[in-house]
């Protein structure tokens, strides 16, 4: 176990043990209890891990003490002990949880709305009520009780641990009280819990749980590592560290699981024989190399998402045969072709036009990722296209299942901005210009989107036609009719005809109303 020294985890606890203190003066807001919210998960998905750990050190302990006897039935009879006082204390702790977000549970089943926990009442009615020093008492003496346990079981022997455990199990003085922010004396339970929100409770309740567990886990791997220290005479002829991963890459802010282990660097028997999948498909005589202690494998990384290995590995000793069992997994991520580059006000989308978009998170492949938005749709892979409605803005909810099997989510928003006004066209023209009366009565009247990022085409249904001292009349349609014939067959060169209102519709969309269009002007020559 470690010495004195604070690490850096415990410079972490005392850090969240400030901050939870200094709730008290604040009015907590939902982003900080979402914050203590994920604290929580976390905390509790790497007691997760740490329990397992400890099951797998303590079956190597009782596996020595059944097969070697001697000492191993000291450490056995030691580990055995720990383990009862732990799981005892860990599971009151449990059972306090249930109690205190049961009523949370009514309607948040898995506990996951943490910006809705913001209320402490249930712990403090168990702990803080008038009449309920029993209660705080007893949990009070759990943690002494506990602590001087470990220590006689444990400390007695290896004293170096002592400080350790009662850094993590410190509730105050003799009298269980520390100074608070104004220096006065206050109870260790009422500093900590006393009035806080529920989820900073149960983040610390599951802390405490953590401790228990790491506690745990330093006896076993004491017990484990001074066997190594006085047994297997290590030095660095015959050994190598090794670095032993949960999976083949890691994300910022992630808990970084990683073991750091003894590898024979020569002397290793190489495996006998190999009987290996990789997800599903067994690996031949060429997709590998024996050496010393295990294989080198030389095959094609695959596609991205998560590949599985597993298998045996065949060893002979003296004509018997021995398999070590293999299962591992690693992860392949995408190979960035291009950069990422966003501009920050310019998140647009159009109203009334199937707008393509590229959604991925990076490191997780495109069938783990969902994405979500009024009118979005996948075409395929990342490819998706979104057809805003009504509204002003459109949010698109991401997420993702990561390697590990976590999930992350991000939302971004997007503007939605009509489509501009089309422009009156005559003959490839717009606006005002100058064209012989033949060419009039042939040309047809159109509407272009000018500058705009679609090729969107438009269709006419119907013009104003105007022309100099006569009644101006409607056009179905895009050329003018007999009628604006025979109107423009009255009028003189140098005069001018107006063609306005010009009704276009999209012929994909013809629902959508579209701005109105520019008018044009042309003068007769």
């Amino acid at each position: 176990m470690a010495g004195a020294k604070e690490t850096p985890r415990q410079k972490l606890i005392s850090l969240m043990y400030l901050v939870f203190i200094t709730m008290l003066a604040l009015n907590v807001s939902k982003e900080v209890l979402d914050g203590f919210g994920q604290m929580y998960e976390k905390i509790s998905d790497a007691n997760t891990r740490v329990d397992e750990s400890n099951n797998a050190l303590l079956e190597n302990i009782l596996v020595n003490a059944e097969e070697k006897g001697g000492k191993w039935i000291d450490h056995k009879r030691t580990a055995e002990q720990i383990k009862s006082e732990s799981d005892a204390f860990y599971n009151v702790i449990e059972n306090l949880k249930k109690t205190i977000t049961e009523k949370q549970r009514e309607k948040d089943p898995e506990l996951k709305e943490f910006s809705q926990m913001d209320k402490g009442e249930a712990l403090d009615v168990i702990w803080f009520k008038e009449g309920s020093e029993a209660a705080k008492n007893e949990f009070i003496d759990l943690i002494q009780e506990y602590k001087m346990h470990v220590i006689q079981v444990f400390g007695s022997r290896y004293p170096e641990s002592i400080e350790m455990v009662e850094a993590r199990f410190f509730t105050g003085d003799m009298n269980n009280n520390v100074l608070n922010r104004d220096g006065i004396d206050e109870p260790w339970l009422d500093s900590n819990f006393k009035g806080f929100p529920l989820i900073s409770s149960l983040a610390k309740l599951t802390m405490m749980q953590n401790d228990i567990r790491q506690t745990e886990h330093d006896v076993f791997a004491t017990l484990m590592g001074k066997e190594l220290k006085m047994s297997s005479k290590v030095n660095q002829m015959n050994y190598t560290s090794l670095l032993v991963t949960e999976k083949g890459a890691y994300y910022p802010g992630e808990t970084f699981n990683g073991s750091v282990i003894l590898g024979r660097k020569g002397g290793a028997q190489n495996p006998n024989g190999v009987d290996l999948k990789i997800d599903g498909r067994k690996i031949s005589e060429r997709d590998y190399e024996l050496i010393p202690g295990g294989i080198k494998l030389n095959v094609n990384s695959g596609n991205p998402g998560d590949h599985t290995i597993e298998g045996d590995l065949l060893f002979l000793n003296d004509g018997e045969e021995s398999r070590i069992n293999v299962k591992q997994t690693y992860t392949v991520i995408s190979k960035p072709n291009s950069a990422v580059i966003s501009a920050d006000k310019m998140n647009v989308v159009y109203r009334g036009v199937q707008n393509p978009m590229t959604i991925s998170i990076p490191g997780i492949v495109d069938s783990k990722i969902k994405a979500s938005a009024p009118g979005l749709k996948r075409v395929r892979g990342s490819k998706y296209n979104l057809f805003p409605s009504s509204g002003r803005e459109v949010k698109i909810n991401v997420s993702g299942t990561l390697p590990d099997g976590n999930r992350v989510s991000s939302v971004s928003s997007f503007r939605i901005k009509e489509i501009p006004k089309p422009a009156g066209y005559f003959r490839g023209k717009s606006g005002s210009f100058t064209i012989p009366k033949s060419s009039l009565e042939r040309g047809t009247v159109e509407a272009r989107l000018e500058d705009f990022d679609f090729d969107l085409p438009l269709q006419t249904k119907s013009f104003r036609f105007r022309a100099p001292g006569q009644p101006s009349i409607v056009v179905n349609g895009d050329k003018l009719d007999s009628k604006a014939k025979s109107m423009l067959s009255r009028i003189k060169n140098g005069q001018t005809v107006i063609i306005s209102d010009i009704e276009v519709i999209i012929p994909s969309n013809p629902s959508y109303k579209l701005g109105q269009t520019s008018p044009i002007s042309i003068t007769v020559n």
